[in-house]
């Protein structure tokens, strides 16, 4: 019997014995395509060599040491290759063990610059629906889907929600690309002047929204015009790059496709490949020197901050994405998955919108491909494409309550960015296959 808490407790999952490449392993021997690098996480894929011997080479070193003590070699050499390679004056790495804790350091910095800089009021965050922060009860707050956030509603912070950049759904038929795109940033501007701009602290936003809805793209000049906003009211951007940062969309940070710089960056997942649990916060020069000529003290911390074994895999896997040359290479395999998804589904009835960067798409289904009418829920479309793909061989991260948290179903691909085009094919064959006989049921 075990005595692992499950994620659901009415559906065991099979033991993972091995990976190697795109490919994992049960303990029955069953091989799986990580078609979604887990949660977006497998870049590298499995059993990266030089990877793990960076790993075990730093563990024979130093495996850790507490930074209210010490700094470590691999922590400085992280933060300095994220720097080296970062947009706009992104200047100070705040190194932590995943994507909530990210996101949780990024509100709290948010706070704390203002009070520092003689500005205690501004104390709200604005962000959008259907975003995903994280789990932690700031980052909850802060993430618009309705469903993660029901049942916890009493303990969440009050904060604002204005609509995403979602084009297959919120654009008008006699607006083009960039005037949607203008409308849905101008949102931003109406929150702000309703709740009063001197009590807002930031916006924050995923540049591609993952989990929520499925590698949502926003249109052209959005978040240009969300950046003229935030300078305009005196607000920092957070922008959310835990999932679709670190080369997933075709650039290693997925902001400059955009054209923009945040005031504070979060990544994870892609950060650490993996091979160990690391993500990072990363912010302005300006924002660390108020800090540093105010009170010197950010108030915030965790046990295993800047860990060096995992800063270790972080500067591994970060040479790895630069060195091998894989972000063209994400760009080259991405352009493929998408010509495939078009091909097998782009006239599929039940297939509304295929859209996404690099290596990371997402198909959104429909019940009527004319009205976008979504399917009932009571159908339970994602999970039971799931299930029919998993048994197939086949990760994917198929997805509930896309449109608004309770109706829609999306499924989300994330492969390692050394997917090769054979594999591209068993990719887009059993998604194919999973959504036929998902649809049957």
């Amino acid at each position: 019997m075990s005595h692992i808490f499950p994620r659901h407790t009415k559906q065991l999952p099979p033991v993972a014995a091995r990976g190697e490449g795109c490919y994992l392993y049960d303990t029955s021997g069953k091989q799986y395509l990580d078609a979604s690098g887990g949660a977006a996480v497998s870049c590298l894929g499995h059993g990266d060599k030089t990877i793990i011997e960076a790993v075990k080479a730093q563990l024979d070193k130093l495996a850790y040491a507490h930074t209210g003590f010490f700094t470590s070699e691999p922590a400085e050499t992280l933060a300095d290759l994220l720097i080296a390679h970062a947009p706009g004056d992104l200047d100070r790495v705040y190194l932590v063990s995943g994507g909530s804790e990210a996101m949780e350091a990024a509100l709290k910095l948010a706070r704390q610059y203002f009070v520092e800089k003689g500005e205690p009021k501004r104390g709200r965050l604005i962000a959008r629906k259907q975003s995903y922060h994280g789990n932690t009860m700031g980052a909850l707050s802060a993430g618009g889907n309705e469903w993660r956030r029901a049942q916890f509603a009493p303990l969440l912070i009050d904060m604002s929600h204005i609509d995403p950049c979602y084009e297959y759904r919120l654009k008008r038929d006699d607006e083009s690309l960039e005037e949607y795109g203008l409308r849905a940033a101008n949102l931003l501007e109406e929150e702000l002047l309703r709740v009063g701009p001197e009590n807002v602290m930031a916006f924050a936003a995923e540049p591609v929204v993952g989990a929520t809805v499925g590698a949502l793209t926003a249109a052209p000049g959005y978040f240009k015009r969300i950046r003229e906003i935030c300078d305009q009211y005196g607000i920092l951007l957070i922008l959310d790059e835990v999932m679709c940062g670190m080369g997933r969309t075709g650039s290693l940070f997925a902001c400059e496709q955009d054209g923009v710089t945040p005031d504070i960056l979060c990544i994870a997942k892609g950060l650490g490949a993996g091979y160990q649990p690391i993500g990072a916060m990363l912010c302005s020069r300006k924002i660390y020197e108020t800090i540093e000529n105010g009170s010197g003290f950010f108030q915030h911390g965790h046990t295993y901050l800047g860990h060096p074994t995992a800063a270790a895999a972080g500067v591994a896997v970060v040479s790895a994405l630069i060195g091998r040359n894989l972000i063209p290479q994400v760009q080259t395999q991405g352009a493929k998955l998408m010509a495939a998804l078009e091909a097998e589904f782009g006239q599929h009835p039940n297939v509304g919108d295929i859209r996404g960067r690099g290596l990371f798409q997402g198909v959104e289904l429909v019940a009527d491909r004319d009205t976008k009418a979504p399917f009932d829920p009571a159908r339970k479309i994602a999970g039971r494409i799931k299930t029919a793909a998993f048994e197939a061989g086949l990760i994917c991260y198929p997805m509930s309550g896309t449109i608004d948290g309770k109706t829609g179903d999306h499924v989300l691909l994330a492969p390692p960015f050394i997917i090769n085009d054979d594999q591209i094919d068993e990719l887009v064959q059993k998604l194919s296959g999973a959504i036929e006989t998902a649809l049957r049921a």
